[in-house]
């Protein structure tokens, strides 16, 4: 039965990479039950943690310093049998095949799957690497995969799923985020109907720097969301132009200026129908929301398990840090403030997992932008609370306190990208009085 097959999966011999440091691990991974993870999941978890303690962790600071990651990394992730699992709760079989890491079928795969891949990753303890190798398979593929033409779809996803090539979002300008009706790049058809060019800026696009595929917002009509395209550009179209943006963190992700200068983009390029790109935009914010939640989540538990490591070795006034009170205090705290985020994200991944997908679209979008506030915020007190306990090696790159001088620089990749924590309060708000029909 299937309780058999949990405790078999936790006595995986990899298992003994779960850490016993308290709050470092969801209670899961201790043999605690729970009605959302199965024996599926436990394998996954344990096969994806070693790959990711073999080829990225001993590797993030380098990879940080250099601001990129290598390039056959997504194509190894993609061999190990993972990759092809963040654009969403399906495992995209029909461009991948059937293999899974672990011998998950993808009958079994769903958004637990997802959560524990984009989980595993975010314990390297940097936004650059999980970003780096996820950021457009997360947002920029999955508009392709859910409303693009049997041609995009074939031109695209197969080589992006397997690592050989990657894409990008490009939606933000430099006058234009949360914004997004604003936006003010333009394709204008040519007179023979067969082009778009496209004129326009675009800013902090995480990849762009790397990617070979764009799928990028356009006016193509009037003022406000209804003249809003999508079009996919790509690397070889004459016209754009790249350069990597030096940001406060996330450094391995290629957070990119892009400069859009007649760009002729064959009208086959265009992704669902003209002037109705805005509803594919919304309906992908939902998906972006969650996973950018999630990694704040677990980069928390990152700084806390730091923090109470350091604690137990460090010694002051004649005795462990972890032995005065105070220190104590903010482990508790940071822990209270993990564990009921937790729980409230694995409520929403379950909703995530049975809700039918339209009904999603209009009752989750709320709650997964208060969560996604909500984990930004629990991200940035855990990351200023360990920076706190470590002192001055909070404030070195590199060294004992390395993640965490990393990760209090990260927290506002978290708290503005994806919609910042004054509009994720706005949203949830608003959407749940609009469901109430208040």
């Amino acid at each position: 039965d299937d309780a058999a097959a949990v405790q078999a999966a936790i006595a995986d011999p990899r298992n003994h990479l779960v850490s016993r440091v308290p709050f470092a691990e969801n209670d899961w991974l201790h043999g605690w039950e729970s009605p959302y993870y199965n024996a599926s999941h436990h394998r996954l978890r344990a096969a994806v943690r070693d790959f990711v303690e073999r080829e990225m962790m001993p590797f993030a600071f380098e990879w940080e310093e250099a601001y990129k990651l290598p390039a056959g990394l997504p194509r190894k992730c993609f061999e190990a049998g993972w990759l092809p699992g963040v654009v969403g709760p399906r495992w995209p079989r029909e461009y991948v095949g059937d293999r899974i890491i672990a011998g998950v079928t993808p009958d079994e795969f769903d958004a637990f799957h997802e959560l524990i891949i984009l989980e595993e990753l975010a314990r390297c303890g940097s936004a650059g690497i999980g970003w780096g190798l996820c950021a457009g398979l997360n947002i920029g593929l999955p508009p392709i995969m859910k409303f693009g033409s049997q041609y995009l779809k074939d031109k695209v996803a197969k080589k992006c799923l397997t690592g050989e090539a990657v894409i990008c979002l490009a939606v933000t300008e430099p006058s234009a985020g949360s914004d997004v009706a604003n936006l003010k790049t333009t394709a204008v058809k040519t007179d023979d109907g067969k082009h778009y060019i496209v004129n326009g800026e675009k800013k902090w696009i995480t990849n762009g720097v790397f990617a070979d595929f764009f799928t990028v917002a356009v006016r193509t009509g009037g003022a406000g969301m209804g003249g809003v395209s999508l079009l996919l550009l790509e690397r070889t179209m004459p016209g754009i132009t790249t350069r990597q943006m030096k940001c406060s963190g996330a450094w391995s992700s290629g957070t990119t200026y892009i400069t859009f200068e007649d760009v002729k983009v064959p009208v086959e390029n265009l992704i669902y129908k003209e002037n109705l790109g805005f509803k594919c935009i919304m309906l992908n914010f939902n998906h972006e929301r969650w996973t950018t939640g999630l990694q704040a989540i677990r980069l928390a538990r990152v700084c806390l398990e730091e923090s109470l490591k350091y604690a137990l070795k460090r010694e002051t006034f004649g005795k462990k840090l972890v032995e005065h009170a105070v220190i104590r205090a903010k482990i508790a705290n940071m822990a209270r403030k993990i564990e009921s985020a937790q729980a409230w994200l694995e409520k929403i991944t379950y909703q995530l997992k049975v809700m039918p997908a339209r009904e999603q679209n209009a009752r989750l979008g709320g709650p997964i932008a208060l969560l996604k506030a909500h984990a930004s915020q629990v991200f940035e007190f855990c990351a200023r609370e360990a920076a706190q306990i470590f002192g001055g090696l909070a404030y070195t790159r590199g060294g004992q306190g390395e993640k965490v001088e990393r990760l209090y620089r990260e927290v506002r990749a978290y708290a503005i990208p994806a919609g910042s924590e004054e509009i994720m309060f706005d949203l949830g708000v608003r959407q749940a009085l609009k469901t109430a029909k208040l």
